[in-house]
């Protein structure tokens, strides 16, 4: 039998305090099984949800100054790289096929003014990304997804 998967992925959330954080988490929740006639493949399904698709592309040179993300999502790379920095200086970059979680809202605004994330574009080709806004209350837990 083969071993059972683990699927990194970036987790961008607010503490208690309203600060936000990056956390490197898995997709660990996996169970071996066909689809159809298909040969047995991992499937990690997650709770059922309203959600919107959104595709993005963001221009070289394109930065998001402080923000939160409009709603918990998940975010994957097709194309290009981007960087996403988190509060507490936390910064990842991600290029095709990296995917994080964007669930920071209800941050506090620091003195600094900074509040949620910042995030661009890296290099000299856009960044186009998918994004899956899930219409659920954000969850103020790292790693909550298995």
């Amino acid at each position: 039998m083969p071993d059972t998967p683990r699927v990194p992925y970036w987790h961008l959330w607010c503490d208690d305090q309203g600060v936000s954080h990056q956390t490197q988490c898995a997709l660990t929740d996996w169970a071996l099984k066909g689809v159809g006639n298909a040969a047995p493949q991992w499937n990690n399904p997650q709770d059922r949800a309203d959600s919107t698709v959104v595709f993005t592309v963001q221009p070289v040179g394109w930065v998001g100054d402080w923000h939160e993300n409009p709603a918990p999502q998940w975010i994957t790379v097709l194309s290009g790289r981007w960087w996403i920095e988190a509060m507490d200086g936390t910064r990842i970059e991600q290029g095709p096929g990296e995917f994080s979680l964007g669930e920071d809202q209800g941050c506090v605004a620091d003195g600094a003014g900074r509040k949620g994330h910042r995030s661009g574009t890296i290099g000299d080709q856009p960044a186009v990304l998918m994004t899956v806004q899930l219409h659920v209350p954000p969850v103020h837990t790292p790693c909550h997804f298995k």
